[in-house]
């Protein structure tokens, strides 16, 4: 059954990664800004790790402290307890089973990093980074890296368990103030095209992501207009999410993000996930 309009969060970053809150923090901010789901969605190489993301002995501490105050604020708010999952072939997958001794309530697979032979190309770290991984890894061969990036997207749909694509087209999240391909151009479209009919083929949802938003690098959210009308004319469930990074930008262009929505065609959308699936509420 749909319900009203519920306030959430389901992609909450905190000091477990590169958070600039704790999750106590968060979920105080959260309650002041009237959201009544909020989901903690750690950064997470499990079992392997990186500087800013949770080391192993993280792991079990981080579960504890999402359920101490999931306890703690049962009253106020509803917490859940999830982790941002990369996929890197071979060595992580965002996969419930991989995650089995930690109980999350959902996953989120999500792209970062295109691993090469001679190492590796950050998507969304810094704009001189992945130029440099362009010409590095791609002799400037953006078509190839954007191919690879939609590849391996493709790959963790396949092989994955988990409820939400991360940011499916973050590729393009320097794209608006330091462009380096056109969002025009057939090829890219196509990429779009066949990335929107494999999330459906998959069953699960995305989001509408107000990350790059509220870190000055877009001024609208991801996915784009025309990839979200793609994945709405293919009947993908979106949530709406912040990809927060700091406790202020819990509902970080909210507003523009439910707008977006509606004119797309979304009157529903994803307010809460747990293991038994997705709820959802009327926009």
């Amino acid at each position: 059954m749909t319900c009203e309009y519920i306030k959430s969060n389901l992609h909450t970053h905190s000091t477990f990664c590169d958070g600039k809150n704790t999750p106590e923090e968060n979920v105080l901010s959260a309650i002041k800004k009237g959201i009544k789901v909020l989901g903690f969605t750690s950064h997470s190489m499990y079992p392997f790790w990186t500087e800013t993301y949770m080391q192993p002995e993280d792991f079990s501490v981080y579960c504890a402290e999402i359920r101490r105050l999931q306890e703690k604020y049962a009253s106020q708010i509803k917490i859940r307890l999830g982790f941002e999952a990369d996929f890197i072939p071979g060595v992580t997958l965002p996969k419930m089973e991989n995650y089995a001794d930690f109980k999350p309530d959902y996953l989120i697979g999500s792209i970062h990093f295109l691993f090469q032979r001679e190492g590796l190309v950050a998507v969304d770290h810094k704009p001189e980074i992945l130029q440099e991984g362009a010409k590095n890894h791609y002799k400037n061969d953006i078509r190839a890296l954007i191919g690879d990036y939609f590849t391996l997207q493709k790959e963790m749909l396949e092989r994955g368990d988990f409820a939400l694509v991360g940011h499916p087209d973050l590729i393009r999240k320097f794209n608006e103030k330091w462009p380096f391909f056109s969002e025009n151009e057939e090829w890219y479209k196509d990429e779009l095209k066949e990335m929107a009919k494999a999330i459906a083929k998959k069953g699960i949802a995305t989001e509408i992501n107000s990350g790059a938003i509220s870190r000055g690098y877009l001024s609208k959210p991801y996915p784009s207009e025309y990839f979200l009308s793609l994945l709405h004319d293919e009947g993908v469930p979106v949530a709406i999410t912040a990809d927060a990074h700091s406790a202020e930008n819990l509902d970080c262009a909210f507003d523009q993000s439910i707008q977006l929505a509606r004119k797309i065609g979304y009157s529903e959308i994803i307010y809460d996930i747990d293991t038994a699936g997705y709820k959802f509420c009327r926009i």
